[in-house]
């Protein structure tokens, strides 16, 4: 019997999970990782501290499924898209304090806001292919802050890692870049094979051209690629597993979301992906290149290698409704009754909507109350940093009652700004069929028929309770020759377990909460540009 393992690393744990050959999994495990946060948007991890999680949690699902280490047959990681940065012989250098464990830019770092809108200014050829603007969260405006504002680092420096390719590195020696990360957040041009130096110069990251790419990547890869030799010999004894064991190149976290999600009804042209954790992405899988204003893409071999991919979501989704409810007077006061049923808030609170009616009637309970969740700006379809969050129609009311209302409302605009991408896509031409859903915050039966109410689409769940741990375990399937490639392997690995259909009564509510909630959309911009 043959084993693989997937490795995710979110924004504040390491996971892992052990699956069968079917998809079954059969040992999860999670450790919490440091996070640093200061003023001015300022988010950093440790890579030592990352990866010496990654070597419990893989030691630990291999002891909880009770199976052979010589019985995995492979092993695949997905990441944030956070920067990594190395100096001499792999070691860490600090990013902004002297502190060189505090070597990783996190990707919600929004630190380089600036140098993203220089570079936006420039209308350079290759940002045609995000969605004509970079974001801050990409990786050349946060090369270039450190450039600009920790020159020594810059130049000391001998690789920039995304994270998904620092643990491969990490765990094989192998430079080996996915295509995944680097023509999502490095602006590679995967379906030219190859970096445009002109951008590199222009936006004042010479050196990294002059250098003929040595520190981002020179070996680009499609996800699933067998690295190296497998694992080497360091890494097999800190991971308890034989060395040479199969290792597959990564995908970014939400792209594994995917990965373990779209194998389904219809396959990936069919379903949109949508990854809803603490913050969201919405992945579209098409046959050729599309175009859409404000979705990053798209990209080719991003997802599934040969077909092109249409990136979109926003920056806070679960991390959203977690701050909205964060500031009602009855917030407290929920968190204990939480706790006393040994749930987390969300789960507790959509328990609690369900137990007063059902998803359409709480609907309808939050008459009034409108939110525009934009707390850290808006990604797609407006490539807006600066977007603020909006709530309109709140009162004098303080209790629970009322908590669950604004939390119903909450859930709504994550909806409704998911709907916008949509409609966005559809406008050029992508016909999405069905949403299929990954993700903590879009675990829940509430959440789940709300976001098929709101869209007007079914919306999908899988059997797999640990989806984009599964992604990362369909890379290691192809790397260890499970599988022999990564669409034969969706198709093997997945299964569906519920579909959300949406509510025709709905309809007409939720398509005017719609309208309000862009006209609040609208109107916030235009108060930004009052400037007071």
């Amino acid at each position: 019997m043959k084993y693989l393992i997937g490795v995710d690393v979110g924004s504040g744990s390491v996971r892992a999970g052990l699956f069968d050959t079917t998809g079954n999994m059969l040992a999860h495990e999670s450790r919490k990782i440091q996070v640093w946060r200061e003023t001015g948007d300022i988010v950093e991890q440790s890579s030592n501290d990352i990866w010496q999680a990654v070597c419990h949690c893989v030691r630990q699902v291999v002891q909880l499924a009770k199976v052979q280490p010589e019985n995995v047959a492979g092993l695949g990681f997905d990441a944030t898209c956070s920067l990594v940065v190395l100096g001499e012989n792999g070691a860490p250098l600090p990013v902004s304090s002297n502190n060189p464990e505090r070597n990783i830019i996190v990707w919600m770092d929004h630190r380089a806001t600036e140098q993203a809108e220089r570079i936006n200014s420039g209308n350079h050829a290759v940002l045609k292919y995000v969605g004509g603007r970079i974001s801050p969260e990409m990786e050349t405006p946060k090369i270039l802050w450190l450039k600009e504002n920790r020159p020594e680092i810059y130049q000391k420096t001998e690789q920039f890692f995304d994270l998904t390719d620092f643990l491969t590195w990490k765990a094989t020696g192998d430079l080996a870049r996915s295509v995944c990360t680097v023509t999502c957040k490095w602006t590679y041009l995967a379906h030219e094979k190859r970096w445009d130096a002109g951008y590199f110069r222009a936006i004042g990251l010479n050196e990294l051209a002059d250098e003929n790419f040595v520190r981002i990547g020179q070996n680009i890869v499609d996800a699933g690629t067998a690295l190296g030799k497998g694992l080497t010999a360091q890494a097999a004894q800190e991971l308890g597993l034989p060395e040479n064991t199969p290792v597959g190149a990564g995908l970014i976290d939400a792209h594994a979301g995917g990965i373990g999600t779209v194998g389904v009804a219809g396959g990936a042209l069919a379903s949109l992906g949508y990854v809803f954790g603490t913050s969201s992405c919405t992945m579209t899988t098409t046959r050729e290149a599309t175009f859409v204003d404000g979705v990053w893409g798209p990209y080719f071999s991003a997802m599934v290698p040969q077909m092109w991919l249409n990136e979109g979501g926003q920056s806070a989704s679960g991390a959203a409704i977690d701050r909205l409810v964060a500031g009602h007077p009855a917030f407290q006061a929920a968190c204990k009754l939480a706790e006393q049923a040994n749930k987390p808030l969300p789960v507790y609170l959509a328990d609690e909507v369900l137990a007063r009616g059902t998803a359409a009637e709480a609907v309808v309970r939050a008459k009034d109350i409108h939110v525009v969740p934009e707390f850290l700006g808006n990604r797609a379809p407006f490539a807006d940093p600066n977007a603020r969050a909006v709530i309109a129609g709140l009162d004098m009311e303080t209790d629970f009652a009322h908590l669950l209302k604004l939390y119903v409302a909450g859930l709504c605009g994550v909806a409704y700004g998911l709907r916008q991408i949509v409609d966005a896509q559809r406008a050029v031409g992508i016909d999405t069929q069905n949403i299929v859903v990954s993700g903590g915050a879009g675990s829940h039966d509430l959440v789940r028929q709300i976001l098929a109410d709101a869209t007007g689409l079914p919306v999908i769940g899988t059997a797999a309770s640990e989806p984009v741990l599964l992604g990362s375990a369909i890379l290691g399937a192809v790397a260890g020759g499970v599988c022999d490639n990564v669409e034969t392997a969706m198709a093997q690995l997945n299964s569906i377990a519920q579909t959300y259909s949406p509510n025709a009564d709905l309809h007409d509510t939720h398509d005017k909460r719609y309208q309000a909630y862009q006209r609040l959309q609208a109107v916030a911009r235009e108060v930004r540009d009052l400037n007071v």
